[in-house]
């Protein structure tokens, strides 16, 4: 009984000190982020960093917009592709799979979830890149080829919470739609989709804080070029492409810059993450 009364006096100030420590390593890095960037956007100006045309370190010229845009148009493209493809498959595994399928479907997409990033953009560049290149034309490394590898990377995090969100709605949901006279699909569509809406959302928006974050499969399809592309086979940058291709050989203002680059996709992923964390909270 002694130790039974003990054990909660422990493990309170332990999981204190775990959650305190989770906090302090993110306030380090923000700060960390924020001080070896702010004096280049301080000295460049903020309109001139952020929509700036030209990114020549070498010159002086810190100019990141073809950057945002080349973010933007590939995430967007991922979420395009990726969401509706997730969005089935949670309602496939949900409402319509036996038990076999599931149990082979589930430990799959959770294998999608573990396979280094790398291996994406390598499998990407043999058979993405060529397939673009023959039958689309332009130089393969292209807009298309990096949304193409993002969707399919932000499928396991679609897939799991959106499916987590519709197995948690009450019974009676699914089962007073019925008795109404509703078909399966239609008591999908019209109440099951609709009262999961929020955490269906919130999927949404991790996986697309999960493909604006990522560096290293995009790196290898996307040609990285800086410049405004014109169709979604052109060749373009992004944010996270930029530091990474840059950081090893950066120095002084260069650095800084990059540093600048990335409390931009900072206070990004930062958006995204307060818009998923309010949509799963709303009632």
């Amino acid at each position: 009984m002694k130790n039974k009364n003990i054990r909660p006096e422990i493990s309170g100030p332990i999981f204190l000190t775990l959650a305190v420590s989770s906090i302090a390593a993110l306030a380090l890095i923000t700060v960390f982020i924020i001080v070896r960037g702010v004096p280049i956007i301080a000295e460049t100006g903020v309109i001139n960093f952020i929509f700036g045309m030209t990114w020549a370190p070498s010159r002086g010229e810190f100019g990141i917009f073809p950057m945002i845009v080349g973010t933007v148009t590939v995430t967007l493209g991922a979420a395009i592709l990726g969401v509706p493809i997730g969005i089935c498959c949670s309602i496939f595994l949900s409402e319509y799979a036996p038990a076999v399928l599931r149990n082979i479907f589930r430990p799959a997409i959770q294998l999608l979830a573990g396979i280094p990033s790398v291996v994406y953009g390598f499998w990407g560049l043999l058979f993405i890149v060529p397939a673009i290149r023959i039958y689309l034309g332009g130089p393969g490394l292209s807009i298309l080829a990096g949304s193409i590898i993002l969707a399919i990377m932000v499928l396991p995090t679609v897939i799991s919470i959106s499916e987590v969100s519709i197995l948690a709605l009450p019974r009676q949901y699914k089962e007073g739609a019925l008795a109404l006279g509703l078909t399966h699909w239609q008591a999908i569509t019209s109440v099951i989709l609709p009262a999961a809406k929020s955490g269906i959302v919130a999927a949404v928006i991790l996986g697309i804080g999960r493909a604006i974050g990522e560096t290293m499969a995009v790196i290898m399809v996307l040609g990285n070029a800086v410049a405004l592309p014109e169709s979604i086979l052109d060749p373009v940058r992004t944010l996270t492409t930029n530091i990474g291709i840059e950081m090893g050989y950066a120095a002084g203002k260069h650095q800084e810059a990059l540093f600048a680059t990335g409390i931009v996709l900072f206070v990004i992923i930062m958006i995204l993450n307060a818009c998923a964390q309010y949509i799963t909270r709303k009632k």
